[in-house]
Order: structure tokens, then sequence, then C-alpha cells
């Protein structure tokens, strides 16, 4: 048995130990730095900075010292006859004469050998264990809505899905169950069903939903299998990563992983730079400087280098000068916005923004295994499909593509128009990811964006006038 050694407060003082008072313990301040007030027994109230006050009890247990806290002084208890000691638990709202009552079982437990501390951290544990799976996603969801959870948080409309499929398809066959009985069979047939009845996506997002749930728990500290490792959602659904783009939320956690993978803070960069300016992968790779202009804010690419053989006004937003900025900083020894690594007179290689985003997609996966890989052509249909999305006229957005329009006479004649409308649309764009990857919503600014173009007057208009 181990050798328990009870302490005093490190307040208390053997000749002048005083029991406390509930009057006493009602007029506690709270100070700049936390203190400590002895009552008898070793029992004593610890007053925290903001004002609350706990009652706790020191102990050495071998040759181990342990703090107990009996629990937090509830002001408004003092008036009522104690409570049993059954129906009292470490950590609750007590009076003074209920943590009394605590202390002594505290002490019954120190002459046995038996840590209460251990105890009422051991019983806490068993009791998150023994909640349901229901029980588990909501503390999940609230987890990735809290914004003290950081680069955890979740975008809003990311937890509403989440939280819809969950109430739609998970939550009456497995949300009364404990998280030990639901097996990776049960999980399988389960997805079967989803699959039938609602479609491949939603059975996917299930698995989903049941793998962080998990992985939530035993984060915890919960010792659980986790059934949605053994069920692939390769198993459930395959999904061509054709015709990718990316939504909000993934672009958030897109853009989060792409600062932490591990290569050259230019080329995070430059990736970030297609994404703003829509461009093609081999536009960007053989840009040079002469190809910018700082002063009207664009980046013309010439005829040779474009797909349809006609130059391009890329319009850039304050975002995309920003990297310019960087760029031009870190090479301008080079011709080529961004030189290859070890050749500053030859441009990087065909395949290093592509890696780029496969590092990045790598650190996502890691949390979220089912995330749909994409290469830098889909960052293109990224921001044509946000655009579209956005309801920004498909006029602008297609010469923001370079797409050549069938009717060469209309390709003629459109070269000079929408130029502002372009301008406003793409500093639209600049915002509305830094607001998704802010975790906020853009919708103020695509409306102000929105708002703006159409106040922009129209060319044949003013030749009229």
């Amino acid at each position: 048995m181990s050798v328990v050694r009870l302490e005093r407060s490190a307040s208390a003082s053997p000749s002048r130990a005083r029991s406390l008072t509930d009057l006493q313990l009602k007029g506690l301040k709270a100070r700049d730095k936390a203190y400590k007030v002895s009552d008898r027994d070793g029992l004593y109230a610890y007053v925290a900075p903001s004002g609350s006050v706990s009652l706790r009890y020191d102990y050495r247990i071998g040759k181990r010292r342990e703090t107990l806290t009996l629990g937090r002084y509830d002001a408004t208890a003092s008036a009522r006859v104690p409570r049993p000691l059954e129906v009292l638990e470490f950590g609750m709202g007590v009076s003074l004469a209920e943590a009394r009552l605590l202390l002594s079982q505290a002490k019954r437990s120190l002459e046995q050998g038996v840590s209460p501390s251990r105890a009422k951290a051991e019983k806490k544990a068993a009791e998150a264990g023994a909640l349901t799976f229901g029980k588990w996603v909501e503390r999940y969801l609230e987890f990735k809505g809290d914004p003290k959870s950081k680069g955890e948080q979740l975008a809003d409309s990311t937890l509403a899905m989440r939280r819809s499929t969950y109430k739609r398809a998970l939550e009456k066959p497995l949300g009364k169950l404990m998280l030990e009985e639901i097996t990776p069979n049960r999980l399988a047939t389960l997805c079967d069903d989803i699959k039938a009845q609602r479609g491949p996506a939603v059975a996917v997002h299930a698995r989903e939903i049941v793998l962080m749930v998990y992985r939530h728990a035993q984060r915890k500290g919960i010792e659980v299998s986790n059934p949605a490792e053994r069920v692939q959602a390769s198993a459930i659904a395959r999904f061509e990563p054709r015709d990718r783009a990316l939504s909000p939320s993934e672009l958030r956690l897109f853009l989060a992983a792409l600062d932490r993978a591990p290569t050259m803070p230019t080329l995070r960069l430059a990736v970030r730079f297609v994404l703003l300016t829509g461009v093609r992968k081999g536009e960007f790779i053989g840009a040079t400087w002469d190809e910018v202009d700082f002063d009207s804010e664009t980046w013309t690419i010439p005829s040779r280098r474009m797909k349809g053989g006609k130059p391009h006004i890329v319009y850039l937003c304050d975002q995309a000068l920003d990297i310019l900025t960087t760029l031009r900083s870190c090479f301008s020894a080079s011709r080529y916005l961004h030189p290859g690594r070890y050749d500053s007179d030859l441009p990087i290689s065909d395949a290093t923004l592509n890696r780029v985003i496969a590092m990045a997609i790598a650190s996502i996966r890691n949390d979220a295994p089912d995330f749909t890989p994409f290469t830098v052509h889909d960052l293109r249909r990224t921001f044509s499909t946000s655009l579209n999305r956005a309801k920004f006229d498909e006029r602008w957005i297609e010469m923001a593509l370079a797409h050549v329009p069938r009717n060469r006479i209309a390709a003629t004649y459109n070269v000079a128009r929408y130029a502002a409308e372009r301008r406003i649309m793409m500093r639209a764009w600049g915002d509305m990811l830094t607001l998704w990857e802010q975790g906020q919503s853009a919708r103020d600014v695509i409306a102000k964006a929105r708002r703006d173009a159409s106040e922009v007057m129209d060319m044949d208009v003013a030749d009229d006038l």
C-alpha cells in the first residue's frame, strides 16, 4: 500500500489555522493573482483572478503531490441543509459543509492507498466512454464550430452539411448505440443502404462523419477502435476527379495546408497566384517580368504564349500584386516570374506546381482521408465555377479565362470591352478567397462587386452620348 502523507494548505499554520465560515467565503474578492484561504483539516479556498472560488485539498500519495478540487463554492447552497454524501460528487457546486463531507471521503480513500484525484479523473473518463455515438457527434460538431478550435474550426456551411447528413442518414440507426457497438460490418451495411436510398455522395459523406467522430473521441482519451477505418470510401463509391472544382470550405482547407507545405515559400505563393488569376499553368510558368505592368495593375500575356493565339490581359487584384512584389524581390535577377531552382535563366518545370499541390493534399488527408485530389488546372476550373456561382456576368468570366468566342467579329469587337467590370470582378475574387480562408462569408463582397459593376456605363451608351 502506498505511503500517504496529508498536507496542510500552503497558507495554513498549525498555530493559527481557523475554520472558515460561509460569510467569509462570500466576502472573498478577486486579486491580480490567485490566493488561498485556509480552513481546518487541510481544506482551503482557492480564489482565482476571475473571482471564482473552489474548495481544495493537497496531499501526498507515495512520492507524488496531488491537489483535489472538492468542488466549486456555491454561495446559495449554504442556505440549504447539506446533502447526504451519497449524492455528492467531486467537482460539483457545493456548500462549505458539503465540501467538508467530501474531504472526509477523500481522506478515507487515502487511508486505503487510493488517490481521490485519480479516481475522479477515471470516473470522468468512464462517463465519457459511456456516451452514445449521438452524444459524441454533438461534442464533435461543437468542437468543430468553436472559434477557439482555431485551425480545427470548420466553416458554418460545412458544419450545417455534416449535421444535416447525420440527422438524415445516421441518427436513427446509430445515434443511440455505444461506440463499441458500431462494428465495421454494421457501418458497411449501413453505407450500402444509404447509397441505395440517397446516393453514393451521401453514403461517402456519412462514412466520413463516423470516421471523424471516432477520431475526436480517441483524441479525448477514449480507447475504442474506429470502424470507419476498416470501411474504405472507395468500396462505397468512386468519384472521378475530372471536372474538379473546390468549394469554399475545401479552398479553406487547401490554403491552410498550402501554407504548411514543406517547400519554398515562393512556390506556395506561385500556386496562390495561379488561383487568383485563373490562368493556365503554362501561361504562368513562361511568364516574364516585361509582361507585368505594376502601374496599370495588369499582366499582358503575348499571343505567342496563348492557346487561342490572341494576347490576353489579366487584371491584377491587390493580393496578386502583393505576390508579384514578393517574387520580384526574390528573383530580380531572372526574367521569369519564378525561375527554376538551379538556373535563373530557365522557368520552373512543368510538374513543380502539381508537386506543391500534392504536398498540401497529403497534409489534408491526414485528417480527411477522403479529400479528393486535384491538379493545377482544377484551380482554373475553381476560379470559373466560383465566379459563376457568385452570378458574375458570364461574358466577363469567359474573357478572364481567355476563352475565344466562336464569333470572330464579336471577339475583335469585345477586346476593349468589360475592362472596368473585369477589374471589379477580379478584386472581388481576391477578397472572396481571403474571406473564405478566414472562415468568413463573402456574400457582402460579392453583392457590392456586382452592384459596382452594374453601375459601369456601357461603352455603346457612352459613345452615343
